[in-house]
């Protein structure tokens, strides 16, 4: 197992975790976790926030970058980008902004963004889990809400 892998379980349990915070909160149940792959270290940890705080652009990994404050830029170099969703567009371009390497979505069968193709090309890995608790929980949110889900995917 490589360094940036042995923290995916943590990873992933901590996105998974925010997502079901935001899901409780009547929000879209997107969560993040943001870890530092050399060590472990949890830089930030946050969810989709759209509805609790009327906010356009806070998506469970925006919420997670805010979450963690400042950062040198040698930071995101050295960290992954937990997702329970594909990440969308914004939320792409946020990952390469910052020059995260590697990001790990729980699932992309609810929605698959044109954007883990954009991050493999411009050299970020992508690593599907395909976690059955997140596939579940968006799914629920989709049957329950589907005008929020398309409103927050932009249809």
């Amino acid at each position: 197992m490589d360094s940036a892998s042995r923290w995916d379980g943590l990873g992933m349990d901590i996105a998974y975790e925010e997502a079901l915070i935001g899901y409780k909160e009547n929000g879209v149940p997107i969560g993040g976790c943001l870890i530092d792959s050399r060590d472990g270290r949890v830089l930030g940890r946050g969810h989709n926030l759209r509805y609790q705080k009327n906010s356009a652009t806070l998506h469970g990994e925006i919420s997670t970058l805010e979450n963690c404050g400042r950062l040198p830029a040698s930071v995101y170099r050295h960290a992954t980008m937990y997702t329970t969703l594909s990440p969308c567009d914004m939320c792409t371009g946020a990952i390469v902004m910052y020059g995260i390497p590697r990001c790990v979505i729980g699932e992309h069968d609810n929605f698959k963004s044109p954007g883990e193709v954009y991050l493999e090309s411009r050299g970020h890995q992508v690593v599907v889990v395909d976690d059955k608790r997140c596939k579940d929980l968006m799914k629920k949110f989709i049957l329950e809400r589907p005008g929020d889900w398309a409103e927050d995917i932009g249809e």
